[in-house]
């Protein structure tokens, strides 16, 4: 797990500009920010370089990650924000 100043420097990188990605950062702190890991806040980080229509097309599943990002830190953080993200 990591540390709460870490955790809060990480939802701070986390804040968008796009309400929907917003939803779904939201969500997945208020279920996993108790029991977040180092290597799911690696993906998160990873996540947060991109713009916002991108993240948004990953995390609606348009497309999956390719590149750099295609490994199993940002897999597995996309994983939890798509299933336990999605906005109502």
């Amino acid at each position: 797990m990591i540390d709460a100043e870490t955790l809060n420097r990480l939802k701070w990188r986390c804040r968008r500009g796009m309400l929907e990605n917003d939803l779904f950062i939201e969500r997945f702190f208020r279920r996993h920010q108790a029991t977040l890991t180092a290597s799911q806040a690696a993906g998160l980080q990873s996540l947060m370089d991109l713009a916002d229509n991108d993240l948004l097309d990953l995390l609606l599943a348009r497309r999956e990650p390719a590149g750099q990002l295609d490994c199993a830190d940002v897999r597995n953080v996309l994983v939890l924000m798509r299933t336990e993200g999605r906005p109502s």
